[in-house]
C-alpha cells in the first residue's frame, strides 16, 4: 500500500450515507482511466484517482447517493490541475534552462550555431513578422500581441501563421532543413 493509500485509511471515521469501500472498489479503475486519458501517465492517475476518493470521504455528507458524477467531475478538474501544473513546471524550467549549458562543447557550438542561424532569419523578415514572432514564442496572447502592435486581434492568427511560414522558407533556403 502506498502512502496515498494508506492517507484514504488513515482519514477519521465519517459517518456517510454510502458504503465508501465499495465505491471505491466500483468506481477505482473508470477514475483512474479517466484522469490516465486526460494527464496521460497510469502511474501519476493512479495516486490522483487516490487523492479523488480522499476528498469524496472529507465531504462524503454533501454528495450522498450521488457521488459517482461527482467522482467523474472531481477526477476531471484535478487531471486538469495537473495538466496546470506541468505547464507551470516546464515553464519556469524553460526559463532557468539558460543556466543549464549543454553537456559537450559540440552541443555548445551547435547551440549558439542555430540561435545565430535563427537570429539571421530574423534580421532578414519584414520588421512586423519578427516581431510576431518573436512576441509569441514570449508567450504573449494574440490579444496581447495585437495590443503591442496595434494590430486587430482576429488578424493576428493569420498574420502570425503567415509570418512563420516565410520563417521557415528563408531558413530552410538558407541553412537547409531545420532540426
Amino acid at each position: 500500500m502506498d502512502a496515498k493509500a494508506e492517507r484514504l485509511a488513515d482519514l477519521p471515521m465519517n459517518t456517510t450515507p454510502f458504503d465508501l469501500p465499495d465505491i471505491f472498489r466500483k468506481d477505482y479503475k473508470r477514475i483512474t482511466h479517466v484522469i490516465s486519458r486526460i494527464i496521460g501517465d497510469p502511474a501519476r492517475a493512479e495516486e490522483l484517482a487516490v487523492d479523488v476518493f480522499c476528498k469524496l470521504w472529507r465531504t462524503a455528507k454533501a454528495h450522498g447517493p450521488k457521488a459517482g458524477g461527482w467522482l467523474y467531475r472531481t477526477a476531471i478538474r484535478i487531471s486538469l490541475d495537473e495538466l496546470r501544473r506541468r505547464q507551470r513546471r516546464e515553464k519556469y524550467e524553460n526559463l532557468f534552462s539558460f543556466l543549464r549549458s549543454p553537456s559537450t562543447p559540440e552541443e555548445t557550438h551547435l547551440e549558439t550555431e542555430r540561435q545565430q542561424h535563427v537570429r539571421a532569419v530574423l534580421a532578414l523578415l519584414k520588421r512586423r513578422d519578427a516581431e510576431l514572432l518573436l512576441l509569441r514564442s514570449d508567450g504573449l496572447s494574440y490579444q496581447e500581441i495585437a495590443d503591442t502592435l496595434e494590430l486587430n486581434a482576429a488578424s493576428v492568427g493569420t498574420l502570425l501563421s503567415r509570418a512563420e511560414e516565410k520563417f521557415r522558407r528563408r531558413y530552410t533556403r538558407r541553412y537547409g532543413e531545420q532540426d
